[in-house]
């Protein structure tokens, strides 16, 4: 301590004992992170100046009054040496500490959940687009089905008679009209997607895509569709329905003649159009609240298009292709791809439920065989009930269209094997479920049983990786074997968990790091019965956790504040996190690379 500091603070002691005994505080303190620095701030009572004796590993002898800012490099903990005088007296030298350790972890949590909040909505508009544009596509797909395709030139004939076109005179009616159609197909479907909403709600639709009972129930329906398209049986609705519409279109005048037209052409078509949105509200239910309207305004969109287009430009008309065989073909294609889809939702319940019928194997093995099948029917080999003779005989665009689904079936034999098989690691149970992969020279999964905390438990390596499905048994190996642990929580339903694992947790330049983890799998949508229900508060209500799936998903929920999967967390040995921020769905490797700490 120089000489001009130890006067300073002798003189300083010696007005402030020889002062009337009073507890003062004139001057208030506080601390913020802001990026890489700390602002300090002391707010100092009016009459009063502040003295700074030492801040840091600097010195100041400078009098502040009103307020004092400064902005310092970040460090776990600032000290400030100061005293405060006024008119009659000064107060004894004193230190103030910030520890902007615990306010910086705070700061980049808040950055973290504020990053974590903002990607979770990007993922949720990027999905109502995804089924936005999914819609469009079914629409284009029912254009081509035997119900709409012949409806086309005669709806176009009735709006020119309607118009007067036919006599010579001007079309401006029947563009009107014809719009005035297009715009009532969109409003029925969009309204077909709300009631959807409205009566099932929100929180049920976002449930829809990981529960194992509804997966069921949309893989019967899937199944259903599919034996429509391939001629079993047509899904048609009361044929007095549509009678009653079209007697009353002509009874009435204006827009409502034109809506009730459109409804006409809805009821029409549905043994065709049903089973594609039916399909579509299927994968729309678990993306979002708007997700079922936005579907179907994509659908309804794509339906309307050419009913308005070829009204307005009629000579177009005589350039499309006449109905004929070409269109039964279109169904049975569809018919084939609604019942590999299918097996999708079956898949979910069958991992949530434990039956284990159908593993990633027999999955593979049967998408296998439905692909080659609709090689084999396009070109010609195999018939359905409603194909003509002319199916025999092999098209330019049917060849290609078998060759596209044969090589499709000859990509996924290795599969059977093993292999990620990425292309279709969306829609396939995960590598867990494999029983022989030809990288570990045989078993997939293998069991182990290790004393964990003096007791037997059950864990499996794939690959080389230690896993365990149950937290509190992972993390005691991971104590008495002093590993670090990968805290996975995904779900069976989860289709970005599955493509995590087969773009990034599969690759070997991840797996090699991976090893040095205690990988604990947590499913969330697991239906295993507790041994007994866990009743809990949370959020002042009363919850009864009755699955394994409840308990690892109320512990993501309580501990992580988060809700949706995939979601990886870093801890050591003791429970405590490695790298503060989390890791959601990214398949970006080298961004996975950085974020792990081994």
């Amino acid at each position: 301590m120089n000489m001009k500091k130890f006067i300073y603070t002798i003189v300083a002691i010696f007005i402030a004992l020889t002062a009337q005994a009073q507890l003062v505080e004139p001057i208030k303190w506080k601390g913020e992170v802001i990026g890489d620095s700390v602002r300090l701030t002391a707010n100092i009572e009016a009459g009063w100046h502040l003295n700074i004796i030492e801040l840091g590993d600097g010195m100041y002898m400078d009098e502040y009054e009103g307020t004092f800012t400064e902005t310092v490099a970040k460090a776990d903990t600032i000290r400030v040496r100061f005293n405060a005088c006024d008119d009659k007296m000064c107060t004894a030298p004193e230190t103030w500490e910030y520890v902007a350790s615990g306010e910086m972890a705070k700061a980049e949590e808040a950055k973290g959940e504020e990053a974590k909040a903002e990607e979770a909505q990007a993922e949720g508009e990027k999905s109502i687009w995804w089924v936005f544009v999914m819609g469009l596509l079914g629409g284009l797909l029912a254009i081509f089905t035997p119900c709409v395709w012949p409806i086309i030139p005669m709806t176009v004939s009735f709006f020119i008679k309607r118009g007067g076109a036919d006599k010579g005179t001007t079309n401006a009616t029947v563009i009107r009209d014809a719009i005035l159609y297009g715009l009532s197909i969109v409003i029925i479907y969009v309204v077909l997607g709300l009631l959807v909403t409205l009566i099932f709600g929100a929180s049920a639709l976002n449930a829809l895509s990981t529960n194992a009972v509804v997966n069921i129930i949309f893989f019967l329906i899937l199944v259903l569709f599919a034996a429509s398209f391939f001629g079993a049986f047509e899904i048609t609705l009361p044929s007095s329905w549509s009678t009653a519409l079209n007697s009353k279109s002509g009874n009435t005048t204006g827009f409502l003649s034109i809506l009730l037209m459109a409804f006409t052409l809805v009821i029409v078509s549905f043994s065709c159009t049903g089973p594609i949105i039916g399909t579509l509200l299927v994968e729309a239910a678990g993306k979002s609240l708007m997700a079922p309207a936005m579907g179907m305004l994509g659908f309804a969109i794509a339906l309307a298009l050419p009913f308005s287009l070829f009204a307005m430009f009629p000579s177009v008309l005589k350039k499309l292709p006449k109905s004929g065989g070409w269109m039964n073909t279109f169904k049975v294609t569809l018919a084939f791809l609604e019942l590999a889809l299918a097996l999708k939702f079956l898949s979910v319940a069958d991992l949530a439920y434990g039956w284990h019928i159908l593993d990633r194997e027999v999955f593979v093995a049967l998408w296998i065989i439905i692909f080659t099948l609709l090689g084999l029917y396009l070109l010609g080999l195999i018939a359905f009930p409603h194909d003509d003779d002319d199916h025999r005989k092999t098209s330019v665009p049917r060849l290609f269209l078998a060759i596209i689904s044969l090589a499709f079936a000859m990509y996924m034999v290795p599969g059977l094997w093993g292999a990620p098989l990425r292309a279709i690691s969306a829609f396939a149970p995960p590598m867990s479920t494999q029983d022989w992969v030809m990288s570990s020279g045989g078993s997939g999964v293998q069991a182990s049983t290790v004393q964990v905390s003096g007791e037997y438990k059950t864990m499996s390596v794939h690959d080389g990786q230690i896993t365990f499905t149950d937290y509190e048994e992972g993390m005691a190996y991971a104590k008495e074997n002093n590993m670090p642990v990968f805290l996975d929580f995904n779900g069976f339903g989860c289709v970005n968990c599955r493509k995590m694992e087969a773009a990034v947790l599969s690759k070997p330049e991840v797996a090699e790091h991976m090893h040095k983890y205690v990988l604990i799998s947590l499913i969330v949508d697991d239906k295993t019965k507790l041994e007994e229900p866990i009743v809990l508060e949370e959020n002042g209500k009363t919850t009864t956790l009755k699955t394994v799936g409840d308990k690892w998903s109320h512990m993501q929920r309580e501990q992580y504040q988060s809700n949706a999967q995939p979601y990886y967390v870093q801890l050591d040995a003791d429970g405590n996190k490695i790298v503060e921020t989390s890791y959601a769905y990214d398949e970006d490797i080298e961004k996975f690379l950085k974020w792990l700490a081994y």
